[in-house]
C-alpha cells in the first residue's frame, strides 16, 4: 500500500474490510486505482492457518490447480473476467470443478466492472455470500463446496464512466439517466449484501507530488492483526469458535457483542428511519462499527464507530436510489 499515493478513504476502507473480512464495493471513474487498491489487500490479510492452508490445498487439488505439489501461505485471489459464465464462477462441468468462488476460500474474490457480468452469474452469488458454501447438482449427484470468501467489486458509475465529470455531457442523454441505465444491472440483494460501499475519486496531480505515504502494509497488517485476534477470542468465550470474523456474526450474538452506547443507539435510531434500513442492512451496519471498535481497541461500540459505519452505508444507498 506504501506504493500508492492519495486514496487515503480506499486505504482506510481496505484495512476494515480486512479487519472483519467485509464484502466491499468501489465506484469510481478509470484510472482511480480501484483494481490497484483490490490488488494489494492480500498483503495486509493474516497469514493462512494450518487449517486453512488444507482445505484451499484441497479445493485446488480438485480443480487440478496444485503445480507441482507447491503450496502458498498467500490468501488466494481470485479475479474473473467479466465475460466468466455462471459454471466458471460457482463451479459446474460434467465432473463438478469447483469454480471461482471456491478457489477464493479464505481469500479474495474480485470482480472488476461488476455491472458488465451476467445479472444470473451475479444473482448466483447471493447465498454463497450468506451460507459460506455452494451446492453444484447434477443429474445423479450432489457436491458441495466450500465458498468462504471476500468479495471485493470496483465499478464504473456509468458505462463510459465520466458522468460525473465536470462539464462532461453523456452522448446517451442526461448524465444521470446514463448513470441509472448503468447500475440498474445490480440488484438490490446483491448489492444489500456488501458491507461497505466507497467513492473513489481520480487521482489529481497534486497526489501525485505529495511524499510516498508514511505507513504501508506492514504497518496496516499489524492493526488488522491485533483486531481479527480480539474477535477470535470474543467469540470463542462465548462458544461460538466457528466464528473468526464480525462480518459471520449473526442475529442475537451479533446484537449482543455489538450494542452500542446510548449516544451511538440514538444516532442509530434515527439513521435507521433517514436511511430506511432493512434488517440485514441493519446488522451490516452494526457489523461494521463492531470492527471499527475492535481496530480502535475498544470495548463497546461507540457513537463514532456508528458514524463511520453508516458513511460507508450512504454510498449503497446512492447506488441503490440510481439503480
Amino acid at each position: 500500500l506504501a506504493d500508492i499515493k492519495g486514496q487515503e478513504s480506499g486505504k482506510r476502507a481496505l484495512e476494515v474490510a480486512a479487519a472483519g473480512g467485509h464484502n466491499l464495493l468501489m465506484c469510481g471513474p478509470p484510472g482511480a486505482g480501484k483494481s490497484m487498491l483490490a490488488a494489494r489487500l492480500p498483503s495486509i490479510l493474516p497469514p493462512l492457518s494450518p487449517q486453512e492452508l488444507l482445505e484451499i490445498s484441497m479445493i485446488a487439488s480438485v480443480a487440478g490447480e496444485i503445480a507441482d505439489g507447491a503450496l502458498t501461505s498467500r490468501r488466494p485471489f481470485r479475479a474473473p473476467h467479466h465475460s466468466a459464465s455462471m459454471p466458471a464462477l460457482v463451479g459446474g462441468g460434467l465432473r463438478a470443478r469447483p469454480g471461482e468462488i471456491s478457489l477464493a476460500h479464505h481469500g479474495v474474490l474480485f470482480l472488476d466492472e461488476l455491472p458488465e457480468f451476467q445479472a444470473q452469474v451475479l444473482d448466483s452469488l447471493r447465498q454463497p455470500l450468506e451460507t459460506g458454501e455452494v451446492a453444484i447438482a447434477r443429474a445423479n449427484h450432489r457436491i458441495t463446496y466450500p465458498a468462504r470468501f471476500m468479495l471485493v467489486a470496483a465499478m464504473n458509475p456509468c458505462r463510459c464512466g465520466r458522468a460525473n465529470d465536470p462539464g462532461f455531457m453523456c452522448k446517451r442523454g442526461a448524465n444521470t439517466r446514463c448513470i441509472a441505465d448503468y447500475q440498474n444491472r445490480l440488484s438490490g440483494p446483491l448489492l444489500d449484501r456488501i458491507d461497505l460501499h466507497i467513492d473513489v475519486p481520480a487521482v489529481t496531480a497534486a497526489d501525485l507530488i505529495l511524499p510516498p505515504p508514511s505507513e504501508g502494509s506492514r504497518e496496516i497488517a499489524a492493526r488488522v492483526a491485533r483486531a481479527r485476534d480480539i474477535q477470535a477470542e470474543r467469540y470463542a468465550a462465548l462458544g461460538f469458535a466457528d466464528i473468526r470474523t464480525n462480518a459471520h456474526a449473526q442475529g442475537p450474538v451479533l446484537e449482543e457483542v455489538a450494542k452500542p452506547d446510548k449516544s451511538g443507539l440514538s444516532l442509530l435510531r434515527d439513521a435507521a428511519d433517514a436511511m430506511r434500513l432493512s434488517a440485514r442492512g441493519y446488522h451490516r451496519v452494526l457489523r461494521v462499527a463492531r470492527t471499527l471498535a475492535d481496530l480502535d481497541g475498544a470495548e463497546h461500540v461507540g457513537r463514532i464507530h456508528l458514524a463511520e459505519a453508516l458513511s460507508y452505508r450512504a454510498s449503497a444507498d446512492e447506488v441503490r436510489s440510481a439503480a
